[in-house]
């Protein structure tokens, strides 16, 4: 959310107010919404490089990087914390913020609200009244929950700007938690006024109306060649006890949309580590299940990608991904039967050269999260590896063969 304050002296002051990204399914950094097509992250320098030096064959499979910006913590008069990313012309003066924003009035909710050891964040009812009455206030829909749940299914009421209750919508509340966590770490670490670095990169869900998400670890090995000994020996644990030393991959968060219920499903990293191999299938049929039907019209898109992707990384001698994940996304609103004139001009361009309506089925596969990424000829590395990442391969071959045998329906 740009604002902007003009004051008498006709100086312009123009910042960026970041907001929780509530499509964040997994990982522990917290992923900020900038716009609405571009989400920001806290900058590592080694995750910076690698998108500066991204080999052109893996472009597609990453998202776009846009650059860095430079981001402050910002406490308003009410003691309310927020991210705002500066103009490109820093200044010291203090942003007046809008509130206009579903996101943040809802994580300033939380950021008042006690959490509970089991990560539940309950909402007496005075609490709910000023959620009410702070989300009314915006053009935006209001989004009223009664708990959040990091383990359970999350639901939300909506309503429009007159108050009044138009369907059931959810959000999933695990990018609140890093987020809150974040805000966090932040204050106590950091003085007010100090500059941090955030990523910019394209928003991958920004097109979706209900994104399903699922957010895999890939790999038999998670630690970087940089880890401490304690850490490492945490990380092989991990590995060892998860489907990760069986299989190459483990479901690190997940979202997908019932449209029975008109709710997202939730799962966090948790549930992930805990699954044997036959939980780690059913969890992949769940992804790929509305509630009401197996979306086996998604299967044969992301098979495609995903042996696109083997392809690729087959071919790029040196790269170990540690610690990175893999999305595969989709939206949860089906694509209704539509006629070639009732298409957008892109859609009806696709079907005039030769697609069918069932093409156009929105899916996506994407690598991300590069913060233990090493390769040949990247800065400062002590340890160089020969040939294309093994364990990185595993686990999308693995990943594959469980997706053909659901859509052979064994």
């Amino acid at each position: 959310m740009v604002v902007q304050d003009s004051v008498d002296t006709g100086d312009a002051r123009v910042g960026v107010r970041l907001e929780p990204f509530l499509h964040q399914v997994g990982g522990h950094l917290s992923v900020m919404k900038y716009d609405e097509h571009t989400v920001c992250k806290p900058l590592v320098s080694r995750e910076q490089r690698f998108y500066e030096s991204l080999p052109l064959a893996m472009k597609q499979f990453t998202p776009q990087y846009k650059g860095t910006i430079t981001v402050h913590l910002w406490k308003d008069s009410m003691g309310q914390l927020s991210l705002v990313a500066s103009p490109l012309k820093e200044r010291q003066e203090p942003f007046k913020i809008s509130t206009e924003s579903t996101a943040v009035a809802i994580w300033q909710t939380l950021q008042q609200t006690p959490s509970g050891n089991g990560g539940t964040h309950p909402l007496n009812h005075q609490q709910h009244a000023q959620l009410a009455h702070s989300l009314k206030e915006s053009p935006a829909k209001a989004l009223l929950r009664s708990k959040l749940h990091l383990n359970a299914q999350v639901s939300s009421l909506v309503e429009d700007a007159n108050g009044n209750q138009v369907e059931r919508k959810s959000f999933n509340p695990w990018g609140l938690n890093c987020h809150q966590a974040h805000l966090t770490r932040l204050c106590s670490e950091y003085p007010e006024n100090k500059r941090h670095r955030f990523l910019l990169l394209e928003n991958v869900v920004s097109q979706y109306t209900h994104p399903c998400i699922l957010d895999l670890k890939m790999g038999t090995r998670q630690h970087g060649d940089d880890a401490s000994e304690d850490k490492k020996a945490r990380h092989m644990r991990k590995c060892a006890q998860s489907t990760s030393a069986r299989l190459g991959v483990r479901i690190c968060g997940m979202q997908v949309y019932q449209t029975d219920k008109k709710h997202f499903l939730c799962k966090d990293k948790y549930y992930g580590r805990k699954l044997s191999v036959e939980g780690f299938r059913q969890a992949l049929y769940q992804f790929l299940h509305d509630g009401t039907r197996l979306r086996r019209e998604l299967l044969e898109p992301i098979l495609h990608q995903l042996r696109a992707l083997l392809s690729v990384i087959r071919s790029q001698s040196s790269y170990r991904f540690y610690s990175s994940s893999l999305l595969i996304t989709y939206d949860g609103q089906e694509p209704l039967e539509r006629t070639p004139g009732s298409l957008h001009p892109q859609e009806a361009s696709q079907m005039a050269h030769g697609s069918s309506p069932g093409d156009l089925t929105k899916v996506d596969v994407r690598m991300i999260d590069f913060a233990h990424t090493t390769y040949k000829g990247s800065w400062n590395e002590h340890i160089t590896y020969d040939g294309p990442d093994p364990g990185y391969i595993f686990g999308l071959e693995n990943l594959i063969g469980i997706l053909q045998n659901i859509q052979e329906g064994e």
